[in-house]
């Protein structure tokens, strides 16, 4: 089994709230990163907002398209 399938093999093992909990801890983990870097900050948004949309179109797609062709 490969590293991917073992990963997606334990992420269904995960509830909602589990989930939630892991973002909030990712969330709490970058404040504290900003607060050891704070020339973090001075990034650009419009670079913040390119990343953003970058890191969110296969999640997005994932769910919304590819889940909609599986059901057909």
């Amino acid at each position: 089994m490969g590293f991917w399938n073992n990963m997606n093999g334990k992420i269904k093992k995960m509830t909602v709230a589990d989930i939630g909990l892991v973002k909030g801890s990712v969330f709490f983990a970058t404040i504290i990163i900003v607060k050891f870097f704070p020339h973090l900050l001075k990034i650009s948004y419009v670079f913040l907002f390119m990343f953003m949309v970058a890191c969110s179109i296969k999640p997005l797609y994932s769910f919304w398209i590819k889940s909609d062709r599986c059901k057909k």
